[in-house]
Parts: structure tokens; C-alpha cells; sequence
């Protein structure tokens, strides 16, 4: 790991003041990374507040223990090294049964992407890797080279929202026959053979839909975000907050439909007679109708927060 990565969180003070801080309670950064939005978490504790972070990812967890050791040592920080779907279990083995807020921050981190090994990026030749967990053993590369020709398709599509997905995948599958793809440049040049020309000089790097929807389906993404949302409504205890940052369209969809599906009342039968006092109400409330965004002087500093949303539910009742 190299010193030199940097990571500026976003929405930083916005969401961890969306949180609602009580400075005994116990909090979560399902999203560790350098430990942005946990180092704020903590400026808002008392000595005996709590934040458990997860991260899957190697990197993030020696950078922050390096850097959080007396947090650490105090008990205030505890690190997990796994995906954020564990959570659940994750404190069933600190006892911990109902935690008072969880923030999301989702998506590939700048360090990430910033190193080019990773092979996140489509703007420098590298390994088709793309995993967050290092430790896993499905790579992009094996996607690209093995996975048959309706899946690609169906995850250029379902997560890359590509139009030009059959194409692709076809130009992939040609390739694949004379040699194993194994770097970044040869998955670019195969995705500009499948889309038209003129359509290639708009819209953005031809490449990164295809990239993305590769990634997220390397690492589960979407599976992994539904998952730990259904458990994070479930170990919320009343007052908590549940925060989430996304980054792309498909992230912010999945957490809107959760979100009001844990806001919406359970359905009454029309033969029911219940007066207005007796309907049934929902055990979280929206606290943000339309999600928040970076402002224009955030966006100027970091240009990699232009794409954010921010969304946060309550729960009023358990």
C-alpha cells in the first residue's frame, strides 16, 4: 500500500449530521476506507461512543489501523475486514444487538481507483482484476473469459445499462476464442468495436458502463447493498438513523425502493373499519423527500462527487 492515496469523503458533514449523533451511542461505518466519514463519527462521541466500520478491502483496514490506533486501543473504533453484508453476524459477536445509526458510503473508493493494479479504471492498462475483497477468487478477468455469452449481455445491460450490449458481448466472444483476455486496454478496444462510431464521440468514455457493470457483478454490488439494508432496518433501534451515499443510478434506485418500502403502511383490508388512530403505521419515516446532493463548491474540489445522493430513514417505532 502506498502513502500517497488520497480520499477527500463526500457529503461528509452533511451526512454524519443526518446521522444524529448521540455521543453515547453506538454507530457504524459500513464503509470504512480511510476512515473519512468515521473520524467525524468520532469527533461527535463521548469517551464511551462506539463505531464499528467494515471494509472488505485489505488496504483500507491496515491504513486505518495504522492510522486509529489510540481509537483502537480505547475500544472506541472497532475494525471489520468484511463485506457489510456480515453485519449481522458481525455484532452478534460483540453482543451488540440494535446499534443507533449506520452510514453507507457506496461504490469504489478513490484510493481504489486510483490504483491502477486494481484494474477499477478504463483510462490505464492494467490486470483485469476489479475485485474489493483481494482475497475472493472471482476476478474480471474471469467474467470476461468464461462467463457465456447471455450473461454478459445481461449484466451490460442490467448493470451497465448498455444499449450496445449485444454487440460487445459478440466482439468479447470472438476475442475470447483466439486468446484470453487479460488486461484493461484489450477490454476498451472491445467495447469501441462493438459500439457504433458516431456513437462513441458522446456521451463519455464509451468503456464505462461496461466496466461498471463488470465490477458490481465481480463484487456482488447490488446483492451485497440489499442484503445489508434489509439488515440494517432490522438492527436500527428507535431514534437511529440509516444514511446512504450512492453513486450511480442502479445504488440509488435499490436504496429508494428499500426506503419506501420501510416507509409505506401496511395494507388493510377495504372491509376493515379502523378510524385514522387505529390504521397501522410504518416503523421508519423518510428524512429526506428528495435525496441531497454536493453543492457546486464541493463538486469544484472534488470533481468525483458530482454523481452523489444522499438519502436517510428514521425509525419511530419498533
Amino acid at each position: 500500500m502506498t502513502e500517497t492515496y488520497q480520499h477527500t469523503s463526500v457529503l461528509r458533514e452533511r451526512a454524519v449530521e443526518l446521522l444524529n449523533i448521540q455521543p453515547h451511542g453506538i454507530y457504524i461505518d459500513a464503509t470504512l476506507g480511510r476512515g473519512g466519514h468515521t473520524t467525524e463519527i468520532l469527533k461527535h462521541l463521548a469517551p464511551d461512543g462506539q463505531v464499528i466500520a467494515f471494509d472488505q478491502d485489505d488496504e483500507a483496514i491496515t491504513y486505518v489501523t495504522k492510522h486509529f490506533q489510540d481509537d483502537i486501543e480505547s475500544g472506541r473504533l472497532i475494525l471489520e475486514h468484511r463485506n457489510f453484508r456480515e453485519m449481522d453476524v458481525a455484532l452478534q459477536s460483540h453482543g451488540i444487538k440494535q446499534v443507533n445509526g449506520i452510514l453507507y458510503d457506496l461504490g469504489v473508493s478513490s484510493p481504489q481507483l486510483d490504483d491502477i493494479a486494481r484494474g477499477f479504471t478504463y483510462r490505464y492498462e492494467a490486470p483485469l482484476d476489479m475485485r474489493m475483497n483481494r482475497e475472493q477468487e472471482l476476478t474480471a478477468e474471469t467474467i470476461v473469459n468464461e462467463w457465456p455469452f447471455e450473461d454478459l449481455v445481461r449484466i451490460f445491460k442490467r448493470y451497465g445499462e448498455e444499449p450496445f450490449a449485444k454487440q460487445i458481448a459478440r466482439a468479447i466472444e470472438h476475442a475470447r476464442a483466439d486468446h484470453r483476455i487479460q488486461t484493461t486496454n484489450e477490454l476498451v478496444d472491445l467495447v469501441k468495436q462493438g459500439i457504433p462510431a458516431a456513437k462513441r464521440r458522446t456521451g463519455g468514455h464509451p468503456a464505462k458502463r461496461v466496466f461498471q457493470a463488470v465490477r458490481i457483478a465481480v463484487n456482488d454490488e447490488l446483492g451485497a447493498i440489499e442484503t445489508s439494508l434489509e439488515q440494517a432496518l432490522q438492527l436500527t433501534t428507535v431514534g437511529g438513523h440509516i444514511v446512504v451515499i450512492s453513486f450511480q443510478s442502479l445504488e440509488d434506485r435499490l436504496v429508494k425502493t428499500i426506503f419506501r418500502e420501510a416507509t409505506t403502511p401496511p395494507e388493510v383490508p377495504a372491509n376493515v373499519p379502523l378510524l385514522p388512530s387505529q390504521l397501522p403505521k410504518p416503523d421508519f419515516q423518510l428524512l429526506t423527500r428528495k435525496p441531497i446532493v454536493p453543492d457546486d463548491e464541493e463538486i469544484k474540489h472534488n470533481q468525483r462527487s458530482h454523481s452523489a445522493k444522499c438519502r436517510a430513514v428514521e425509525r419511530v417505532s419498533q
